[in-house]
């Protein structure tokens, strides 16, 4: 058996000679070099397994506004006064506005607490610069109710104003 040192290979026996050389080297790291050339294998890179991470996130497809988007969107347009009971039920504390409303011959349910509106009736849009009615849509009447709302009790504190009639309470006096 042989072994590699820094100035060639060593066989057996020539090591035993070679022995009381390298140790009386004061420098440490040619001692150590020397003793541990032997056990060092050379390493393939091509035959490594490099682990690999992958990620599974992938990114989201791009949104582009069509023309078909922007019609819909003028036809759906933007309700002022749903916007005007938002704002009054912002100042209103310990009240909500239970709006009954009429969009395409069918009736809609929509809840203003604090500043905020959100349908019953069906999905409330994520955005919020969409209004939660249409623009073609009319008030039937409005339910001031005590808040936060709880629909299994719902103590009302009047019920059936009409919009004109709450609308009056709007405008400064």
């Amino acid at each position: 058996m042989s072994k590699h040192t820094a100035r060639g290979w060593v066989t057996p026996s020539s090591y035993s000679t070679l022995q009381p050389t390298l140790s009386k080297t004061n420098i440490p790291i040619f001692n150590s070099t020397a003793a541990t050339i032997s056990t060092i294998k050379a390493v393939k890179l091509s035959t490594q397994e490099i682990p690999a991470a992958r990620c599974r996130a992938r990114r989201r497809p791009a949104r582009y506004e069509d023309e078909d988007e922007d019609d819909r969107e003028e036809e759906y347009g933007h309700n002022l006064e749903i916007a005007m009971l938002e704002f009054y039920s912002q100042s209103a504390i310990g009240e909500a506005l239970l709006v009954h409303a009429i969009v395409d011959e069918q009736e809609v349910e929509v809840l203003i607490f604090k500043g905020f509106s959100s349908c019953l009736s069906y999905g409330t849009s994520p955005d919020p610069s969409r209004s939660v009615l249409p623009a073609r849509a009319v008030i039937e009447s409005i339910d001031r109710i005590k808040g936060p709302f709880n629909p299994s009790n719902i103590e009302y504190l009047e019920k059936g104003l009409t919009w004109e009639a709450f609308k009056s309470r709007l405008s400064p006096k």
